[in-house]
Protein backbone atom coordinates (compact mmCIF):
# COMPACT_ATOMS: atom_id res chain seq x y z
CA UNK A 1 0.00 0.00 0.00
CA UNK A 2 2.90 2.68 1.01
CA UNK A 3 4.36 1.55 -2.36
CA UNK A 4 0.98 2.58 -4.18
CA UNK A 5 0.86 5.99 -2.36
CA UNK A 6 4.12 6.62 -3.27
CA UNK A 7 3.47 5.99 -7.25
CA UNK A 8 0.46 8.03 -7.35
CA UNK A 9 1.26 10.89 -4.76
CA UNK A 10 4.10 12.58 -6.86
CA UNK A 11 1.29 12.37 -10.00
CA UNK A 12 -1.55 14.10 -8.41
CA UNK A 13 0.77 16.59 -6.98
CA UNK A 14 1.69 17.22 -10.70
CA UNK A 15 -1.34 17.06 -11.64
CA UNK A 16 -2.47 19.80 -9.09
CA UNK A 17 0.77 22.12 -9.83
CA UNK A 18 0.49 21.91 -13.82
CA UNK A 19 -3.82 22.88 -13.29
CA UNK A 20 -2.72 26.10 -11.23
CA UNK A 21 -0.05 27.08 -13.29
CA UNK A 22 -1.78 26.59 -16.32
CA UNK A 23 -4.50 28.62 -15.32
CA UNK A 24 -2.84 31.61 -13.84
CA UNK A 25 -1.01 31.24 -17.17
CA UNK A 26 -3.97 31.06 -19.68
CA UNK A 27 -5.44 34.31 -17.36
CA UNK A 28 -2.41 36.37 -18.55
CA UNK A 29 -2.36 35.46 -21.65
CA UNK A 30 -6.13 36.44 -22.23
CA UNK A 31 -5.50 39.28 -20.32
CA UNK A 32 -2.76 40.11 -22.76
CA UNK A 33 -4.26 39.66 -25.61
CA UNK A 34 -7.34 41.58 -24.70
CA UNK A 35 -4.78 44.55 -24.05
CA UNK A 36 -3.49 44.30 -27.39
CA UNK A 37 -6.88 44.65 -28.99
CA UNK A 38 -8.02 47.55 -26.83
CA UNK A 39 -4.54 49.33 -27.73
CA UNK A 40 -4.80 48.67 -31.43
CA UNK A 41 -8.55 50.44 -31.09
CA UNK A 42 -6.68 53.23 -29.39
CA UNK A 43 -3.85 53.94 -31.96
CA UNK A 44 -6.68 53.18 -35.18
CA UNK A 45 -8.98 55.66 -33.59
CA UNK A 46 -7.57 59.58 -34.27
CA UNK A 47 -8.32 62.04 -31.54
CA UNK A 48 -11.03 64.27 -33.10
CA UNK A 49 -12.26 67.47 -32.35
CA UNK A 50 -15.52 68.09 -29.70
CA UNK A 51 -17.18 70.14 -32.75
CA UNK A 52 -16.57 67.38 -35.58
CA UNK A 53 -17.82 64.53 -33.57
CA UNK A 54 -19.35 61.71 -35.45
CA UNK A 55 -22.06 58.72 -34.19
CA UNK A 56 -19.93 56.19 -33.39
CA UNK A 57 -16.53 55.16 -31.42
CA UNK A 58 -14.90 58.54 -30.71
CA UNK A 59 -11.48 59.53 -28.93
CA UNK A 60 -11.12 62.85 -27.68
CA UNK A 61 -9.22 65.06 -25.40
CA UNK A 62 -10.44 68.14 -22.95
CA UNK A 63 -11.55 69.83 -19.63
CA UNK A 64 -14.41 69.09 -17.57
CA UNK A 65 -16.74 71.59 -16.91
CA UNK A 66 -19.69 70.01 -14.67
CA UNK A 67 -23.27 70.97 -14.96
CA UNK A 68 -24.86 73.61 -12.70
CA UNK A 69 -26.67 71.57 -9.86
CA UNK A 70 -25.07 68.69 -10.41
CA UNK A 71 -21.69 68.29 -8.48
CA UNK A 72 -20.60 66.31 -6.26
CA UNK A 73 -18.49 66.13 -2.87
CA UNK A 74 -15.72 63.70 -2.53
CA UNK A 75 -16.31 61.41 0.60
CA UNK A 76 -13.40 62.62 2.54
CA UNK A 77 -12.46 65.97 1.34
CA UNK A 78 -15.44 67.62 -0.16
CA UNK A 79 -13.62 68.69 -3.00
CA UNK A 80 -16.14 69.11 -5.58
CA UNK A 81 -16.18 66.60 -8.47
CA UNK A 82 -18.46 65.16 -11.33
CA UNK A 83 -17.28 61.56 -10.15
CA UNK A 84 -15.52 59.68 -7.05
CA UNK A 85 -14.39 56.33 -5.75
CA UNK A 86 -13.56 55.31 -2.15
CA UNK A 87 -12.59 52.57 -0.11
CA UNK A 88 -12.32 52.20 4.03
CA UNK A 89 -10.21 49.29 5.33
CA UNK A 90 -9.38 48.75 8.88
CA UNK A 91 -6.26 46.70 9.98
CA UNK A 92 -7.19 43.04 11.73
CA UNK A 93 -5.47 40.65 13.57
CA UNK A 94 -5.57 37.01 13.04
CA UNK A 95 -3.54 35.22 15.41
CA UNK A 96 0.29 36.71 14.82
CA UNK A 97 -0.58 38.17 11.60
CA UNK A 98 -2.38 41.16 10.29
CA UNK A 99 -3.75 42.45 7.34
CA UNK A 100 -6.46 44.91 5.62
CA UNK A 101 -9.81 43.86 5.47
CA UNK A 102 -12.01 46.29 3.11
CA UNK A 103 -15.25 47.20 4.82
CA UNK A 104 -16.59 49.61 2.53
CA UNK A 105 -15.99 50.98 -0.88
CA UNK A 106 -18.19 52.37 -3.63
CA UNK A 107 -18.42 54.57 -6.53
CA UNK A 108 -20.60 58.21 -7.54
CA UNK A 109 -21.07 59.78 -10.29
CA UNK A 110 -23.00 62.43 -12.32
CA UNK A 111 -23.37 63.84 -16.05
CA UNK A 112 -20.58 66.36 -16.85
CA UNK A 113 -19.48 68.36 -20.07
CA UNK A 114 -15.65 67.73 -21.44
CA UNK A 115 -14.88 71.19 -23.21
CA UNK A 116 -12.47 71.61 -26.10
CA UNK A 117 -10.95 74.83 -28.23
CA UNK A 118 -13.93 74.22 -30.62
CA UNK A 119 -16.73 73.18 -28.27
CA UNK A 120 -18.27 70.81 -25.59
CA UNK A 121 -19.75 67.73 -25.50
CA UNK A 122 -21.77 65.94 -22.62
CA UNK A 123 -20.53 62.99 -20.99
CA UNK A 124 -22.26 60.05 -18.84
CA UNK A 125 -19.29 58.15 -17.12
CA UNK A 126 -21.48 55.53 -16.09
CA UNK A 127 -20.15 52.41 -16.76
CA UNK A 128 -16.79 53.61 -18.07
CA UNK A 129 -12.90 52.13 -17.10
CA UNK A 130 -11.78 54.97 -14.94
CA UNK A 131 -8.45 54.96 -14.67
CA UNK A 132 -7.60 57.75 -12.33
CA UNK A 133 -4.34 57.70 -9.57
CA UNK A 134 -5.45 57.89 -5.95
CA UNK A 135 -6.38 61.98 -4.52
CA UNK A 136 -6.16 61.84 -0.52
CA UNK A 137 -5.43 58.83 1.56
CA UNK A 138 -6.31 59.08 5.13
CA UNK A 139 -5.28 57.47 8.36
CA UNK A 140 -7.09 57.08 11.78
CA UNK A 141 -5.46 55.05 14.89
CA UNK A 142 -4.77 55.35 18.18
CA UNK A 143 -4.49 59.15 19.59
CA UNK A 144 -5.00 60.23 15.40
CA UNK A 145 -8.63 61.24 14.67
CA UNK A 146 -9.90 60.83 10.78
CA UNK A 147 -10.95 64.36 9.39
CA UNK A 148 -13.68 65.72 9.68
CA UNK A 149 -14.79 65.35 6.38
CA UNK A 150 -14.13 61.50 6.46
CA UNK A 151 -16.27 61.87 10.04
CA UNK A 152 -19.26 63.20 8.48
CA UNK A 153 -19.15 60.32 5.17
CA UNK A 154 -18.56 57.31 8.02
CA UNK A 155 -21.67 58.31 9.56
CA UNK A 156 -24.14 58.13 6.64
CA UNK A 157 -22.21 54.91 6.00
CA UNK A 158 -23.10 53.61 9.66
CA UNK A 159 -19.14 52.98 10.10
CA UNK A 160 -17.88 53.39 13.35
CA UNK A 161 -13.85 54.57 13.41
CA UNK A 162 -13.94 53.96 17.19
CA UNK A 163 -13.89 50.76 18.92
CA UNK A 164 -15.96 49.75 21.64
CA UNK A 165 -13.86 50.13 24.54
CA UNK A 166 -13.06 52.73 25.80
CA UNK A 167 -13.64 55.08 22.44
CA UNK A 168 -9.92 54.08 21.31
CA UNK A 169 -9.66 54.97 17.51
CA UNK A 170 -9.68 51.71 15.19
CA UNK A 171 -6.64 51.60 13.00
CA UNK A 172 -7.85 52.20 9.62
CA UNK A 173 -7.37 54.45 6.45
CA UNK A 174 -9.52 55.75 3.63
CA UNK A 175 -8.70 56.31 0.16
CA UNK A 176 -10.52 58.26 -2.01
CA UNK A 177 -10.08 59.04 -6.15
CA UNK A 178 -11.95 61.83 -7.93
CA UNK A 179 -12.83 63.89 -11.17
CA UNK A 180 -12.76 67.41 -10.25
CA UNK A 181 -13.75 70.28 -12.71
CA UNK A 182 -10.88 71.35 -14.99
CA UNK A 183 -9.25 68.32 -14.77
CA UNK A 184 -8.16 67.17 -18.33
CA UNK A 185 -9.35 63.86 -19.59
CA UNK A 186 -8.72 61.48 -22.38
CA UNK A 187 -12.11 59.38 -23.42
CA UNK A 188 -12.60 56.91 -25.91
CA UNK A 189 -16.60 55.74 -25.95
CA UNK A 190 -19.76 55.99 -28.07
CA UNK A 191 -21.01 59.21 -29.43
CA UNK A 192 -25.08 58.56 -29.41
CA UNK A 193 -27.95 60.56 -29.54
CA UNK A 194 -28.03 63.27 -26.82
CA UNK A 195 -31.33 61.70 -25.22
CA UNK A 196 -31.56 65.75 -23.04
CA UNK A 197 -31.81 67.57 -26.44
CA UNK A 198 -35.18 67.57 -28.39
CA UNK A 199 -34.72 65.76 -31.57
CA UNK A 200 -34.05 68.94 -34.17
CA UNK A 201 -34.01 71.46 -31.79
CA UNK A 202 -30.01 71.51 -30.94
CA UNK A 203 -28.09 75.24 -32.33
CA UNK A 204 -24.92 72.63 -32.93
CA UNK A 205 -25.13 69.40 -34.04
CA UNK A 206 -23.09 68.91 -30.83
CA UNK A 207 -25.45 69.40 -28.62
CA UNK A 208 -27.80 66.98 -29.71
CA UNK A 209 -24.69 64.05 -28.78
CA UNK A 210 -24.05 62.67 -25.38
CA UNK A 211 -20.79 60.33 -25.14
CA UNK A 212 -21.75 57.45 -23.23
CA UNK A 213 -21.23 53.09 -23.29
CA UNK A 214 -22.44 51.65 -26.25
CA UNK A 215 -24.64 48.91 -27.04
CA UNK A 216 -22.03 47.30 -29.65
CA UNK A 217 -18.83 48.89 -28.79
CA UNK A 218 -18.50 48.02 -25.21
CA UNK A 219 -14.86 49.78 -24.76
CA UNK A 220 -15.35 52.85 -22.69
CA UNK A 221 -12.28 54.03 -21.52
CA UNK A 222 -11.81 57.43 -19.34
CA UNK A 223 -8.09 58.61 -17.94
CA UNK A 224 -6.29 61.96 -16.73
CA UNK A 225 -3.61 60.96 -18.57
CA UNK A 226 -2.36 62.20 -22.56
CA UNK A 227 -2.79 59.60 -25.21
CA UNK A 228 0.64 59.06 -25.27
CA UNK A 229 0.70 58.01 -21.56
CA UNK A 230 -2.17 55.62 -22.40
CA UNK A 231 -1.07 53.66 -25.01
CA UNK A 232 2.14 53.11 -22.97
CA UNK A 233 0.50 51.67 -20.46
CA UNK A 234 -1.87 49.48 -22.68
CA UNK A 235 1.66 48.40 -24.26
CA UNK A 236 2.94 47.60 -20.52
CA UNK A 237 -0.14 44.99 -20.24
CA UNK A 238 0.25 43.48 -23.37
CA UNK A 239 3.42 42.38 -23.32
CA UNK A 240 3.74 41.74 -19.57
CA UNK A 241 0.23 39.65 -19.75
CA UNK A 242 1.58 37.75 -23.14
CA UNK A 243 4.81 37.17 -22.28
CA UNK A 244 4.23 35.86 -18.05
CA UNK A 245 1.32 34.16 -19.24
CA UNK A 246 3.59 31.95 -21.98
CA UNK A 247 6.42 31.74 -19.64
CA UNK A 248 3.68 30.04 -16.74
CA UNK A 249 2.03 28.28 -19.26
CA UNK A 250 5.50 26.47 -20.58
CA UNK A 251 6.57 26.34 -16.93
CA UNK A 252 3.30 24.31 -16.39
CA UNK A 253 3.96 21.59 -19.16
CA UNK A 254 7.75 21.21 -17.65
CA UNK A 255 6.28 20.93 -14.14
CA UNK A 256 3.79 17.88 -15.54
CA UNK A 257 7.10 16.98 -17.73
CA UNK A 258 8.93 16.89 -14.76
CA UNK A 259 7.03 14.28 -12.39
Amino acid sequence: MRKINQLFMPDLFAIGLFIIILIIGIFFLIFGLISFKEKRLIENIPTSNIRSIAMGLVEIFGKVVPITDNILKSPFSEKDCVYYKYRVEELRSSGKNTHWVTIDKGERHSLFNLEDETGSVLIDPKGAKIDIPIDNKYNSSLGKDPPEAAKRFLATRNIRWEGFIFGINKTMRYSEYFIAPGDKLYIMGTAGDNPYVKEASAEKGVEDIMIKKGKFEKFYYISDRQEEAVLFKFTAKTYGGIIIGSFLIILSLLVFNWF
